[in-house]
């Protein structure tokens, strides 16, 4: 067990370790359902079903982790290039998270959508308004993330920022009536 004295070793462990607490200890003591819920005999998101998808994506990068560092020789633990990378990663995602917040309440105000009186909250779950936010700042996240890890810029992999946010939407927003993609709910 050599490998686990390297970095991102000890990293994925502690993810994978993580994961499996909060999967089997904190997700079943602190939702009241389960993943999904049949009722009147619609379907609807379970209060377990997001921090389920999260932890066992936690768990999945863990175990990735550790399967890429097997064969890795040890690292030095912080350097200048890992400060400048997590850096990016932050203010990347708080712009898309910037992004994803106040492009439907802004094209709202700029085109003039909600009528008079109406705003962003009366139409945060109606077509387009409830998508523009979600398909802006997901694709910008996804898009820059693979631009950072990259280190090119490609009109591709904003491309396949959409193609995440669309997929996303189709298979969380879609389905469910009652459910508002972030961050509608909020607004």
């Amino acid at each position: 067990m050599e490998f686990l004295r390297k970095p991102n070793a000890m990293l994925g462990l502690l993810a994978v370790v993580l994961g499996i607490l909060a999967l089997a200890v904190w997700v079943p003591a602190d939702t009241g359902s389960g993943l999904v819920e049949k009722a009147r005999g619609k379907y609807r998101i379970g209060d377990a079903l997001a921090p389920a998808v999260a932890f066992s994506l936690l768990i999945f990068s863990g175990l990735l982790l550790l399967w890429e560092t097997r064969s890795k020789p040890a690292q030095q633990l912080i350097t200048r290039h890992h400060l400048v990378f997590t850096g990016g990663l932050l203010l990347i995602f708080a712009l898309s998270l910037a992004a994803m917040r106040w492009t439907g309440p802004m094209a709202v105000a700029l085109l003039g959508a909600g009528g008079e009186g109406a705003g962003y909250r009366e139409l945060r779950d109606t077509v387009p308004w409830k998508y523009l936010g979600f398909a802006l700042g997901g694709s910008s996240l996804v898009g820059a993330f693979i631009c950072l890890a990259s280190r090119k810029l490609r009109l591709r992999f904003f491309l396949i920022g959409l193609a995440a946010a669309l997929a996303m939407i189709l298979l969380y927003d879609l389905p469910f009536d009652d459910l508002l993609l972030p961050p509608n709910g909020d607004v």
